[in-house]
């Protein structure tokens, strides 16, 4: 159905013109690129040493650890957006606590402040922030599960071999652990470039991303199914891109594996 309205009009008839749109939309595909690979770079940073940490834990504690991670995803997507929104709105958790330990006083008198909080909600940190804390878990799971599988006889012999513990991670650990990376970053990184909600309920509408851009030819005030379809086929075909992309690597380390010396 989107391949369909993408090359037709309004009337039925065939059509390259929805097409014709896009270089005016390329800063907004920019940034939504740009935002979900800074999000993906962030759950990696942090997701990773947190699977690391479950692995080698006992198994009672990587359940416990488990359910922890996993239980804000059992609040709708939508409420756990909406709690964020209060947290970073401008007299929300954050600027009350700035305001007690007297940061924004000490802004005021020492460098000019004007304002009495520090501007966090509508921002695209607040987007990049909402992001990290909803797909993170999508991230540390499949390292996780990676992890947990390696033959412990492969780090046994590294260590036996006498190396030390940061060349046993980045020569046998890491490298073996680069499927479960892989499948982390496609988890994390296509529903983050495709997201409206987000950006919506933290960007406020002043950032659009493209799921912002496409939500609005379908139900905005911008009616434009056409032209909505021809973007969301273009978003489709980056994605698969991206994605064979990243099977590409997925490829080159499954054949290359870990390496002991």
């Amino acid at each position: 159905m989107v391949v369909v309205y993408a090359f037709h009009n309004a009337d039925g008839g065939f059509t390259l013109h929805n097409f014709s749109y896009l270089p005016g939309y390329l800063p907004i595909f920019g940034r939504s690129f740009r935002l979900a690979f800074l999000s993906t770079v962030v759950c990696l940073v942090l997701g990773y040493p947190m699977a690391y940490l479950m692995s080698r834990l006992s198994a009672s504690k990587q359940s416990l650890c488990m359910m922890l991670i996993m239980l804000p995803t059992w609040i709708n997507f939508l409420l756990r957006t909406y709690a964020w929104m209060s947290i970073l709105e401008n007299n929300g958790f954050i600027n009350q606590f700035f305001r007690s330990i007297g940061l924004i006083s000490f802004l005021q008198s020492h460098f000019g402040y004007s304002l009495d909080y520090i501007p966090l909600i509508n921002t695209q940190g607040a987007i990049v922030l909402g992001m990290v804390y909803n797909f993170l878990p999508f991230m540390v799971l499949p390292i996780y599960t990676v992890l947990i599988k390696l033959d412990r006889k492969l780090i046994e012999a590294a260590q036996d071999l006498g190396a030390p513990t940061h060349l046993v991670f980045r020569r046998v650990i890491f490298p073996l652990s680069i499927p479960g990376v892989i499948s982390g970053i496609t988890m994390v990184f296509v529903p983050s470039v495709s997201t409206f909600v987000i950006s919506q309920m933290l960007g406020s509408g002043k950032n659009l991303l493209v799921g912002d851009l496409i939500d609005l030819q379908f139900m905005g005030g911008a009616y434009n199914p056409h032209l909505g379809s021809a973007i969301a086929l273009v978003m489709i075909i980056l994605i698969f891109i991206c994605m064979w992309i990243m099977n590409k690597f997925d490829d080159g380390s499954s054949e290359e594996g870990g390496l002991l010396l």
